[in-house]
């Protein structure tokens, strides 16, 4: 069972997404991922979206997979700027294993 904190979204500001809230899945930064064979860190951000925090250090190595080319970016309809919450999620996961000894 994955504990949810409704304020993360917030929380995610101080690490560089201010737009978290603003996807709603409609698919067309994962369609347009060259890495969408492989792997696209989308579920990612539905767990950013509801605090999911947990689930989000758990799999926080998948976030990395992520090559950053931005296309998610430049085709989101909502310009949720899907990379930069997955930037800011790499912050998250990375401020959290410092301040918890994770090495």
């Amino acid at each position: 069972m994955a504990l949810v904190d409704i304020n993360f979204a917030d929380e995610l500001e101080q690490f560089g997404a201010p737009k978290t809230l603003e996807c709603f899945h409609c698919g067309t930064c994962a369609a347009i991922c060259p890495l969408i064979d492989q792997h696209f860190p989308r579920q990612m951000i539905r767990y950013a979206q509801i605090g999911a925090k947990d689930r989000i250090l758990e799999r926080g190595a998948e976030l990395w997979r992520c090559l950053h080319c931005g296309l998610c970016t430049q085709t989101c309809p909502r310009e949720a700027d899907p990379g930069e919450v997955i930037l800011a999620l790499r912050r998250y996961v990375l401020h959290h294993w410092r301040s918890s000894d994770h090495v």
